[in-house]
C-alpha cells in the first residue's frame, strides 16, 4: 500500500509544481493547495501505514504491551491541516484584493507596481528645479 501513495504522493507533487508555473495566480493558488496536500498525505505515509492498537498504555504498565501506532504523523498532520486551511484563505483573499485592484489575475498584465515607460527624448527636455 505504501508504494501506491508514494507514486501519488509524486503525482501531486508533479501537478503541483505544474500549477506553480501558470500566469495565472488562481492556478498557483490551486498549486499551493495541492502541494499541501501531497505533503499531509507523505507525512501520513511516512508514519508507516500500519492496523495497529491506539497508543495507550495500562495503568500497571510502563511500557506498551503490544504494537501500537505512531501519534506523531497523525497530530503533524493535523496542525498542517489547519494552517494550510488559514493560508489558502489568506492567498485567496489577497488574490481577490489583487483582481479588485488590477482587474486580472494573469501575472504578465499585472504591472502597477512597475514605472511607465518613458523615452530617452522625454528625459532631455526636462529642466531641474
Amino acid at each position: 500500500m505504501e508504494p501506491l501513495f508514494a507514486i501519488v504522493v509524486g503525482i501531486l507533487f508533479s501537478i503541483s509544481v505544474f500549477l506553480f508555473l501558470s500566469r495565472s495566480y488562481v492556478r498557483v493558488i490551486l498549486g499551493i493547495f495541492m502541494l499541501s496536500n501531497a505533503t499531509h498525505l507523505l507525512i501520513f505515509t511516512a508514519g508507516r501505514l500500519t492496523l495497529e492498537v491506539p497508543p495507550l498504555i495500562p495503568d500497571h504498565e510502563y511500557v506498551p504491551v503490544e504494537a501500537i501506532a505512531n501519534p506523531l504523523p497523525q497530530a503533524l498532520i493535523l496542525t498542517a491541516i489547519v494552517i494550510s486551511f488559514a493560508l489558502f484563505a489568506f492567498i485567496l483573499v489577497l488574490t481577490y484584493r489583487t483582481y479588485q485592484e488590477l482587474g486580472t489575475v494573469d501575472t504578465d498584465e499585472m504591472t502597477a507596481s512597475e514605472p511607465p515607460a518613458t523615452s530617452p527624448s522625454d528625459t532631455a527636455g526636462e529642466s531641474k528645479s
